[in-house]
């Protein structure tokens, strides 16, 4: 089982030793400071930190030598779409891009975008696959990075310890193509990782009384108690959450039409840039 770095001082030590100059790495510390703002309380399903799962999956990128903007993407991966931006929402917005941008430089922000607008599932895996020739350089790095997210769902039996729910998601996805779209890609190392993780949470048995101990189907928030929801903010969630929930049956119904990427709510940004 490979041990990527699971704290902040880890990877930025990973960094030094993999050869990443010292800009780099100041790339990387920046980025680190937004996710501790946006990812503050927040835990996967497992019980595991929010935080520690995004600096592994930063650590797996970097150990594979891409750019620091590849690794400052897998740090901030899922802002847009499990982070706290302090407006009670989820999903992308102007308001919410000028912030990211405002704390990472603009090419950075327009991955983590591409990364919230990117269809990962059962359904869409194959289809990436058949079109993996038409994806241009920045599509290619997302799926880079979905890699290895998927990666550190698996490398440390994490994905048991969420409980069947999400683990049923997980064992229905097309497992084999996962690691060719790795070899694609010319990540040999990391498909060979995913085939050996796969393969190992297959045949793993974890003590039912260690799963999904805190009950949470899907990543959560703990607050400290001395901690009180904003009540506009409150109010606001109440207002939105019909919405949010049409607005969710809505994106599924058109990503029937679209499966490599939902169709974005902001304006789209010329790929050259």
């Amino acid at each position: 089982m490979h041990s990527f770095a699971q704290t902040n001082i880890h990877l930025f030590n990973q960094l030094r030793s993999e050869g990443y100059s010292n800009t780099d790495i100041t790339c990387i510390r920046d980025a680190y400071q937004l996710t501790i703002q946006v990812f503050t309380g927040a835990f996967r399903a497992s019980g595991k930190t929010f935080i520690a799962h995004l600096v592994s999956t930063a650590s797996i990128l970097a150990s594979l030598h891409v750019p620091v903007k590849v690794v400052a993407a897998g740090l901030l991966h899922a802002t847009y779409t499990h982070g706290d931006l302090g407006d009670g929402s989820k999903g992308i917005s102007d308001t919410r891009r000028e912030q990211v941008k405002g704390a990472v430089s603009k090419e950075i922000e327009e991955y983590l975008a591409r990364y919230a607008a990117l269809s990962w599932n059962k359904e869409t895996i194959p289809v990436i696959f058949q079109h993996f020739d038409t994806l241009d350089s920045i599509d290619r790095d997302i799926l880079l990075v979905g890699l290895a997210n998927e990666l550190e769902e698996y490398l440390d039996l994490g994905i048991l310890y969420c409980g069947n729910f999400k683990h049923q998601q997980y064992i229905n996805y097309e497992s084999h193509l996962i690691v060719d779209l790795a070899q694609k890609l010319g990540f040999l190392p990391l498909a060979v990782q995913l085939k050996n993780s796969f393969k190992e949470v297959s045949s793993a048995q974890i003590p039912t009384e260690l799963c999904n101990q805190n009950g949470q189907d899907v990543s959560f928030r703990i607050a400290p108690k001395s901690y009180q929801k904003q009540l506009l903010l409150t109010f606001r969630h109440l207002l939105n959450k019909p919405l949010r929930l049409s607005s969710a049956i809505f994106r599924k119904v058109r990503n029937l039409g679209s499966p490599i990427y939902m169709k974005p709510k902001f304006p789209v940004v010329n790929k050259s840039e």
